[in-house]
């Protein structure tokens, strides 16, 4: 059985989503309900699930942050259903980490072919907390990184920019990929914000910084040398 939060203030949208995936899976996915985003954040805290639907526009905490807090322990599958249907709002999603976005009103059989197809993906697996590239540790439960066993303090850009390239080894990012993953779509940020992060990222791992690579003109990877 799989274990599904769903985070979403209507009670009508709740119970017709719940009802409908309990039929449809025999009762093999099992969805839990929060009303709330400060309600949908205990419930992550408290358990472990395989999936999270998650409306934006909720009391207390906005989906957009929920995903964001998700994202910096977890790559559960999280799929956005909200009534904020313009493009910048979806790229916004996809940005912070979510894995889809569907604008209400939608189709109940879209919505669980999209969760069915997540789930299959994911293989079960949705939690890593712990990210390991040669001398460098990245433990995502409590934010900590070390080299060589020695706990380096890192600020918070400095970071996302490690997690997200040792989330990614070997993949080569982009100034503008950075700048929309740590900043946002809209971002005023410029190029050299970014390459003075990474740079002061490199400094702060001692020797295990020349794992970062810089492609000329091109952007930033992480090397397990």
């Amino acid at each position: 059985m799989k274990k599904i939060l769903m985070v979403e203030d209507d009670p009508q949208i709740r119970e017709l989503v719940a009802d409908y995936f309990q039929e449809k899976s025999g009762g093999e996915l099992n969805i839990d309900v929060a009303r709330t985003g400060t309600e949908g954040l205990a419930r992550l805290e408290e358990e472990n699930y395989d999936l999270v639907l998650l409306d934006v526009m909720l009391p207390g905490v906005n989906g957009f942050e929920i995903c964001r807090s998700i994202r910096k322990k977890s790559i559960v599958p999280i799929l956005f259903l909200t009534a904020m249907g313009s493009e910048e709002d979806a790229l916004y999603g996809y940005s912070l980490g979510c894995d889809d976005y569907m604008v209400k009103p939608f189709s109940l059989a879209q919505l669980f072919a999209k969760v069915s197809a997540l789930l299959n993906r994911a293989g079960g697996t949705v939690i890593n907390t712990r990210l390991v590239a040669g001398a460098i540790t990245l433990d995502m439960a409590n934010m900590s990184v070390s080299v060589d066993g020695v706990s380096v303090e890192l600020p918070n850009k400095e970071y996302e920019i490690l997690k997200i390239m040792m989330e990614n080894p070997g993949k080569m990012f982009s100034r503008e990929e950075l700048i929309t993953k740590l900043w946002g779509y809209d971002s005023d940020v410029t190029d050299r914000v970014v390459d003075n992060h990474v740079k002061k990222l490199r400094k702060l791992l001692g020797g295990a910084g020349n794992m970062i690579k810089t492609t000329y003109k091109r952007g930033y990877s992480l090397q397990n040398i």
